[in-house]
């Protein structure tokens, strides 16, 4: 079981990440499996994608690229011009076929924790908005963002999703399809969760 093979994990991600990374790492871990706790989802898988999310991140990008490639990822038009992002993807493939990951939900945890996507599962969630909310995190609105997080995951999903698309459409970035679509999905969502509760 993948859960059972932290310490493996461990090791791996201290040899692949610089000092801060690695410590970004284990608080990433440790607010995935409280937020599992607190939403119903598994705090045993929560805490080892939390470990190992950002495997890949401080790989050389010839290299992650060389990954996707191999294992049949072909790079989108946006994500060719977004290489911040080519670590999720990387590391999804590198956990799944070098290190023999098998469990699909932590490997879609890990290949949606940058972008995310529609139709994403509870765990994939968490994930999502604990590397937001990790100790260590000290952007302008992370105060909100962690209130949110203790609220209601949906709510600290659109809130991330809102910070990350507005950083990125002010910097003139492109933003991907999936982050896209995960942010009309939860917006609606909370439209309807709103509206239900005004009447």
């Amino acid at each position: 079981m993948d859960t059972k093979r932290n310490s493996e994990f461990l090791e791996e991600i201290k040899k692949r990440l610089s000092e801060y990374r690695f410590y970004h790492s284990l608080n990433v871990a440790d607010e995935a499996k409280r937020l599992a706790l607190k939403y119903g989802a598994d705090p045993d898988k929560a805490y080892t994608a939390g470990l190992v999310h950002d495997i890949m991140k401080d790989t050389d990008k010839a290299v992650q690229r060389q990954i996707m490639e191999s294992h049949g990822h072909t790079l989108t038009p946006t994500e060719l011009v977004s290489p911040k992002t080519w670590h999720a993807v990387s590391g999804a493939l590198f956990l799944k076929y070098e290190l023999g990951v098998s469990d699909e939900e932590i490997l879609s945890a890990v290949r949606y924790h940058t972008t995310a996507r529609a139709g994403m599962s509870l765990l994939e969630k968490v994930l999502y908005v604990a590397d937001f909310t990790s100790k260590e995190r000290d952007y302008d609105d992370v105060d909100i963002m962690r209130e949110k997080a203790d609220r209601n995951l949906d709510e600290a999903m659109l809130y991330g999703l809102q910070y990350t698309i507005c950083e990125m459409v002010k910097e003139g970035r492109a933003v991907h399809e999936d982050s896209l679509s995960a942010y009309n999905e939860v917006a609606i969502s909370e439209k309807e969760r709103q509206r239900k509760g005004n009447k």
